[in-house]
């Protein structure tokens, strides 16, 4: 704590981000997390799913996900049965509530899908959905 009793800001160099979990194909790398920064209610990170693949089918317990598509070109599954696919691309913002459903597919075959993901929880429950969405592309 500073002389006047605040926390002080963080910068986390992008040479040192936090590897997370892997799910399915897609990687993510936290900028601000609770073991980075000492956060308790906001978690920032990058992913990056590969051409032609996807993240496992999930929803997250505890928390609710604002998602930004900085470049590549995708499909967004989301619903009960996953059974709602939308495009997106570049400057798409998403919105995922607590228990929705979800799996981002990389649609290129060149290219990677890459996102800006922020939560409101420092450390967020993943719950697999087992045999449900795009199981070719894990």
């Amino acid at each position: 704590m500073s002389e006047n009793g605040h926390k002080p800001c963080v910068i986390t160099k992008g040479d040192n981000l936090e590897v997370e979990i892997a799910s399915g194909a897609m990687t993510r790398l936290a900028g601000v997390s609770e073991a980075l920064s000492g956060s308790t209610g906001i978690h920032l990170a990058i992913a990056t799913v590969p051409p032609g693949r996807c993240s496992t089918a999930h929803y997250h317990v505890n928390c609710e996900s604002a998602i930004y598509v900085v470049s590549g070109e995708g499909l967004f599954l989301h619903g009960e049965e996953l059974d709602v696919e939308e495009a997106i691309g570049p400057g798409d913002f998403i919105y995922v509530p607590p228990d929705s459903n979800h799996q981002p597919v990389n649609t290129s075959e060149d290219e990677d899908l890459v996102l800006i993901v922020a939560r409101n929880a420092p450390v967020e429950i993943v719950v697999d959905l087992e045999g449900a969405g795009r199981q070719d592309c894990r």
